[in-house]
């Protein structure tokens, strides 16, 4: 009997330190920083056309963010965006962003609309089916990740230390990018994510039929 518990307990043993060892991150379930970036394919774009993260081979980096029309903490970052796609377009970056919720402003016609109103210069995407969101583990709007030439997540969380954008004393997206492009260690890679909830749809239970 001893033999036998002795056995469950090293089993239970093993079982939690395989637990505690999966991949993510402080602020991230999914994700940890150093993970290969999951890849999404053909969603369609604001521009008519379908994107995926093949397209941007040739790039040096690329900041994901997932953001969308409706929540005001990503109407705040939208002229930053505008700012950063701006500064590092030049240096071989692509910016994307991606939107997955389906309520009705942040439909495809209502992320057409706001693309035009604000000029958005870089691919704007949209996934029905939330699952590059979930892929990513990403969890609000905005929320940003950074990946390097291999397609690895070197930093993931805000754009800066200020979601409002008014007071801004560290913008951890440019410093990602800017370690990564110079082939150095990103020293801060994660942070917490400041923004409205993913609107994931909830899984419906199906009824069950009571045997009369």
């Amino acid at each position: 009997m001893a033999t036998v518990r002795l056995l469950l307990l090293t089993m239970l043993m093993t079982l939690l330190t395989q637990v505690t060892r999966l991949p993510a991150g402080k602020y991230n379930s999914t994700l940890s920083p150093g993970d290969s970036a999951p890849a999404w394919k053909d969603l369609p774009g604001v521009d008519g056309e379908k994107h995926s993260l093949s397209d941007f081979e040739s790039s040096k980096a690329i900041v994901v963010v997932f953001t969308c029309n409706s929540c005001p903490y990503a109407v705040d970052v939208e002229d930053r965006l505008l700012a950063l796609h701006k500064k590092y377009s030049q240096k071989g970056v692509a910016l994307v962003a991606i939107n997955v919720n389906k309520v009705e402003a942040d439909l495809l016609p209502g992320m057409k609309k706001r693309s035009r109103d604000k000029a958005f210069q870089f691919p704007y995407l949209f996934d029905e089916t939330q699952k590059i969101a979930k892929d990513f583990g990403a969890k609000r709007t905005p929320e940003f990740f950074v990946l390097d030439q291999d397609r690895k997540v070197v930093y993931m969380g805000a754009v800066d230390d200020s979601p409002e954008g008014k007071k801004i004393t560290k913008r951890y997206v440019e410093a990602a990018l800017e370690a990564t492009l110079e082939g150095n260690k990103v020293e801060i890679a994660e942070t917490i994510p400041v923004g409205c909830a993913v609107r994931f749809e909830r899984a419906r239970r199906s009824r069950r039929v009571r045997k009369k």
